[in-house]
């Protein structure tokens, strides 16, 4: 009877990194909003506090998808705290880098979708998802690309990210496939 439960019940860690991005979702939706009311000093600290949440999520992915790949889990995780680096540089003008965190966080989510993908504790459709709008950042990065495409891209970027998101909150991982991908690494 345990059996059955065991298997359906979700990873704790699995979970707290969907309420995690989910954090990092709402911090960064209100960091927008500030921002475009012009409270530029509040807008750039809540963006300090979502990039802390994403800077969690992605240890707590690196934990997650070791089984997977330790190396492509870690170098996922390395581009991802970039991205983060620049990201938060592009909010003080005199320290920005001329480069786009994009550079980073579409390489890293079509690592995070190959990991899923190839994850047998996840559901594989999270995986293409994610891969896909990892394309769909690194297209961004081309003016032409993102004049014609750029709402269609954001809106697959953010499909991507919260369904993954809403999957780790509600269902998690499958606790047993796991622990035996776990095992066998």
């Amino acid at each position: 009877m345990t059996e059955p439960r065991q298997k359906a019940a979700p990873h704790p860690r699995a979970r707290i990194t969907g309420i995690v991005y989910l954090l990092y979702f709402l911090t960064a939706i209100l960091a927008e909003i500030l921002l475009g009311r012009k409270l530029v000093g509040y807008g750039r600290a809540t963006n300090l506090v979502a990039t802390g949440c994403y800077v969690v999520v992605t240890l707590l992915f690196y934990g997650m998808f070791k089984p997977v790949s330790r190396l492509l889990s870690l170098i996922a995780a390395f581009l991802s705290l970039a991205g983060c680096v620049v990201m938060t540089l592009g909010d003080y003008p005199r320290a920005s880098l001329p480069i786009s965190p994009l550079l980073f966080f579409g390489p890293y989510c079509i690592l995070i979708g190959y990991l899923t993908f190839k994850s047998n504790f996840l559901p594989r459709v999270l995986g293409v998802l994610m891969a896909l709008a990892g394309l769909g950042w690194l297209a961004i990065l081309s003016p032409t690309v993102a004049h014609s495409l750029s709402l269609y891209i954001d809106i697959l970027g953010i499909f991507a990210e919260a369904s993954l998101m809403l999957w780790l909150v509600t269902m998690g991982v499958n606790v047993q496939r796991w622990n035996e991908q776990a095992a066998a690494a």
